[in-house]
């Protein structure tokens, strides 16, 4: 057993008297006995209070959203790919219960990793919720009648998905043992901890003891299976074919004409074709012998709200997509003005293309008012803005736009004469 360190050594920052306490130590003692180093070690946490000790781990660290810490781990062992290297993930009940599906593939692919359930019972971090790991009887802040229902038995869960090592312990004293089993297995393995949270376990069922408790809900403290180590293997394709296509491959017709990399956003609304006006804008410019990236910005809620996208076009390479601050911006809505005040007021050069009913934006851009949406309608606009915008700043030939958008199915109900007549 080595003594090398993998706490930091200052206070874990729990409540007093909680069971991450002892996690933490015996995770510790348990990585010490199987003569691992810090750096040779990945612990992925999640929301929870478990997560919070992050900082005092010596390791290396993951922090990820509620639930998914064990779909990380997943990854990272998969890309690792290491026997030398342990990842271990912690989670609560709740990250738990949120992430079960991730559970379950892991065990099931055999990912090499071990996941250690910190189960108090209950939601500790955001105010004592039941979570589906609460035993019947039970009793939170939330629910002080007591839970009629019996909780998920996460070990049994484990082993019908096929984990290679599964083991529940009460979370009391030292259990190092059982982590450094867990530890030292090849596949997938996980230990649940027996905790109760003193901040809303213990004061929401006074006088009762997180062993008998754990009898009561019928939960064995036991090793569930040993089974033969099985490790996720990722496929090897023998023969692995581009992932370009020669389909995709633009064959330059015409030539472009600009010295320098140009940015340019289109802002409008959904719906009103903004991101199409920027493919045809980068399918343009590559038909023209350059290079070019498109970025797409909108909310989630697809179809309303803004649409907004960024098109950088230049002579050499582009390994990167959008600009805080455009050289050219097109804006054809009050929709897409609302998203590019900043980029506007951020121009301190550069021309803006505004449709003639919005109000003007403070800027440091020369300012030009376009009846873009009386010209051609609101669907029609974002790509009446390119073409205007093409013939204003020759980029390139308005023949490439032409080529491109009668290439496209748009043509076959919309007129480009409407387009060209700038």
């Amino acid at each position: 057993m080595n003594n090398v360190k993998f706490l930091t050594g200052g206070q874990l920052p729990f409540c007093k008297g909680c069971g991450h306490v002892a996690v933490a130590q015996n995770t510790e003692k348990a990585l010490q006995k199987l003569d691992f180093n810090p750096l040779d070690v990945v612990l992925v946490t999640d929301i929870g209070c478990h997560g919070i000790v992050d900082k005092n781990f010596l390791t290396h660290n993951v922090h990820g959203l509620h639930g998914r810490s064990s779909a990380l781990a997943a990854g990272i062992s998969a890309g690792l790919s290491n026997p030398n290297k342990k990842v271990i993930v912690f989670t609560g009940d709740g990250g738990a219960t949120i992430g079960m599906q991730h559970l379950v593939g892991g065990a099931h692919l055999g990912f090499d990793m071990t996941v250690v359930v910190h189960n108090n019972m209950l939601y500790g971090m955001t105010g004592g919720q039941p979570s589906e790991f609460t035993p019947c009887g039970f009793k939170t802040p939330t629910l002080p009648e007591g839970s009629t229902k019996s909780g998920y038995d996460i070990c049994e869960l484990m082993l019908a998905a096929g984990a290679a090592y599964v083991e529940r312990v009460v979370g009391i004293g030292d259990f190092s043992d059982s982590l450094a089993r867990a530890f030292s297995t090849k596949g997938f393995s996980l230990v649940e901890v027996m905790e109760i949270c003193t901040s809303y376990g213990v004061k929401s069922n006074p006088g009762m003891k997180l062993p008998k408790l754990v009898e009561e809900a019928g939960w064995k403290v036991k090793v569930f299976t040993e089974a033969k180590q099985r490790l996720f293997q990722t496929p090897q394709n023998s023969n692995p074919t581009s992932l370009l296509s020669e389909k995709l491959e633009v064959e330059p017709k015409y030539s472009g004409a600009i010295s320098k990399p140009v940015s340019i956003m289109l802002s409008g609304s959904a719906g009103e074709g903004v991101q199409l006006a920027a493919e045809f804008l980068a399918r343009a410019a590559m038909l023209s012998g350059l290079y070019a990236t498109k970025k797409g910005s909108y909310p989630v809620t697809v179809g309303v709200g803004y649409s907004a996208a960024e098109v950088i076009i230049s002579h050499e390479p582009i390994l990167y997509t959008g600009s805080p601050v455009p050289d050219i911006l097109a804006i054809t809505s009050a929709d897409g003005l609302g998203y590019a005040r900043t980029a506007a007021g951020r121009m301190k050069g550069g021309t803006i293309y505004i449709d003639q009913s919005l109000d003007i934006p403070q800027t440091g851009a020369e300012t030009v008012v376009i009846p873009f949406r009386e010209k051609v309608g609101a669907q029609n606009s974002s790509l009446y803005s390119v073409f205007y915008m093409v013939g204003s700043q020759h980029f390139f030939p308005m023949e490439a736009l032409r080529d491109i958008f009668m290439a496209n199915k748009i043509s076959q109900r919309v007129s480009v004469d409407i387009f060209m007549q700038l």
